[in-house]
């Protein structure tokens, strides 16, 4: 049975999404959980909501679960995996009859009322559907169950997408997870930058162990990307690491002071993949795993920020 590697945040699918043989880390109790229930799971799913913060790895997940059902379900043609946003998925022209693969719907937390009773009425027709053909995976950064307490989302929908639910928990309750998570990240960036892997001292492990990973997987990638360009001798130090160092600032200051430092970190990081691409604000953007126009209109807000 496949692996499950949530090492590698949704910037590096493009790299390896269809390598089936990861090592999966789960030195922590509430990863080796997930990668049971997930397991157990995967061959006879017909409907799944993967819950989790932004950057935590519902992306990578997703696709673990399909390659364990794909192997279950060799026998069934065509199959596929397709990623989409749930608002323009419901906007396109669906034929409950036709649909089948793995539909991964992004964000279904985000959807209006009418929506949600567009997504309820879809599932409905599939329930007719007695084929495997199909599977739809929905994301959530929000717990559906909870929306819908709080009549923010249809219960009966809720209900339906949550009859198997797997929650990818945040980096800060995974510690014993960073350093492996950091070291595999290490020979990933190395092997897109075509050099040779670089290694933590001992201060810079404290220093990754001591931030909150507000940004989870994704922060974890974007600030190790940087060390590594930022340092020398195959070896990054603590002072190498774009991280704010922890201090006991007024109670009233802590908070803007922490979007200071991430703005300043984001955009720092931002300058420094254009400069490695010569400029080249279309490579630097699928490096970075964002479209040219958030690039542009990211390079503009410090612009703007600094005047």
């Amino acid at each position: 049975m496949p692996t499950l590697d949530l090492a590698a945040p949704e910037a590096l699918n493009a790299i390896d999404e269809d390598h089936s043989e990861s090592t999966f880390i789960a030195a922590s109790p509430s990863m080796s959980k997930l990668l049971h229930q997930a397991n157990i799971v995967a061959p006879h799913l017909r409907i799944c909501t993967i819950e989790g913060e932004p950057g935590s790895g519902k992306h990578t997940l997703a696709r673990h679960l399909y390659r364990i059902y794909r192997g279950r379900h060799s026998e069934i043609e065509p199959w596929g995996f397709s990623r989409c946003d749930a608002r323009n998925w419901l906007l396109s022209q669906i034929d409950p009859q036709s649909l089948a693969g793995f539909i991964f719907l992004d964000r279904v937390d985000l959807l209006s009322g009418p929506a949600q009773a567009l997504l309820l009425r879809v599932l409905k027709d599939l329930d007719f559907r007695q084929s495997t053909a199909l599977v739809v995976l929905a994301s959530s950064e929000s717990p559906l169950r909870e929306l819908a307490r709080n009549s923010q989302f249809l219960t009966d929908l809720a209900l339906r997408l949550t009859s198997i639910r797997l929650c990818v928990p945040p980096l800060r309750e995974r510690r014993e997870d960073l350093v492996p998570l950091a070291n595999r990240l290490l020979l990933r960036i190395a092997a897109r930058y075509r050099i040779q892997p670089v290694v933590l001292t001992s201060g810079a492990i404290a220093r990754l162990l001591e931030h909150p990973w507000p940004g989870n997987l994704r922060e974890l990638f974007s600030t190790l990307e940087s060390a590594v360009i930022e340092s020398s001798g195959g070896i990054i130090r603590a002072e190498d690491l774009s991280l704010p160092i922890r201090i006991a600032p007024k109670a009233s200051s802590i908070h803007s002071l922490e979007l200071l430092n991430l703005d300043a970190v984001m955009h720092q990081h931002i300058r420094r993949v254009l400069d490695l691409n010569h400029g080249n604000k279309l490579r630097t953007a699928r490096q970075l795993g964002i479209s040219r126009s958030t690039l542009y209109r990211l390079l503009e807000k410090r612009l703007s920020f600094s005047a």
